[in-house]
């Protein structure tokens, strides 16, 4: 498999996991966030600070990834290529987790009636995280 395959898959990964992140909220969202007049439950601030506070999960797999991705660099044009493009794959996969959990978060205080611009912080703040893990054109 030549580099750009590898490039292209893993773009690919990230727009497939951009969609499993938001995909969720956007569902919750329209079949159970219907109702505005409703006051938000006691259990809406705690979960959008659950959902602020779980972005800090995510510094620990992103110095991983970037680690990854200085070895992977590294390792370019070198017979170790490959196995370093499976470690970057493998991390990042990991770093994605972490980078949902505050759209996912959303989707759970959707049923809290947390308000739009809540639910908007968080799942905007999921995309910026996932932004940190698009392979850099250096890598090229």
């Amino acid at each position: 498999m030549t580099r750009g395959n590898v490039r292209r898959r893993l773009a690919l990964a990230w727009w497939r996991q951009l969609a499993l992140t938001l995909g969720p909220l956007v569902v919750v969202c329209v079949f159970f966030g219907g109702d505005t007049a409703s006051t938000p439950s006691v259990f809406a601030m705690p979960l959008f600070i659950a959902g602020i506070a779980s972005m800090f999960l995510s510094l620990k797999p992103f110095g991983v990834y970037m680690r990854s991705l200085i070895t992977t660099q590294k390792a370019l044009d070198s017979p170790e290529e490959p196995t370093a493009w499976l470690r970057l794959a493998a991390d990042r996969r990991m770093a994605f987790l972490y980078a949902g959990l505050p759209a996912w978060i959303a989707a759970l205080a959707v049923f809290a009636d947390l308000e739009a611009v809540a639910l908007a912080l968080l799942a905007l703040s999921s995309v910026v995280l996932l932004y940190l893990y698009r392979i850099p054109r250096q890598l090229a």
